[in-house]
């Protein structure tokens, strides 16, 4: 998963807002890196990958195009279907 953040407060920002909601579903990563410079942040949660990147990093590295390959999950539909079962 890929968000792009607009400077380092906000990817940081993001990174933070992240990680709390998702220790609170007790969902733990490996350690994190880039969390000092908030130019690129990856946290590895196993079988997903989040990567919080600012504009510049986003458009240098192109993530997007990366894995362009790799199928897509509609996780809107998955997270409203979920929410009906409840």
């Amino acid at each position: 998963m890929v968000i792009v953040g607009q400077n380092r407060t906000h990817v940081r920002a993001l990174y933070n807002e992240l990680h709390v909601r998702l220790k609170a579903l007790d969902e733990f990563h490996q350690p994190v890196e880039g969390a000092d410079l908030g130019w690129w942040i990856v946290a590895d949660y196993g079988d997903v990958v989040l990567h919080i990147m600012q504009d510049e990093a986003s458009e240098y590295y192109d993530l997007e195009h990366l894995y362009g390959d790799c199928p897509r999950i509609a996780w809107q539909e998955a997270e409203a279907s979920d929410a009906a079962q409840a």
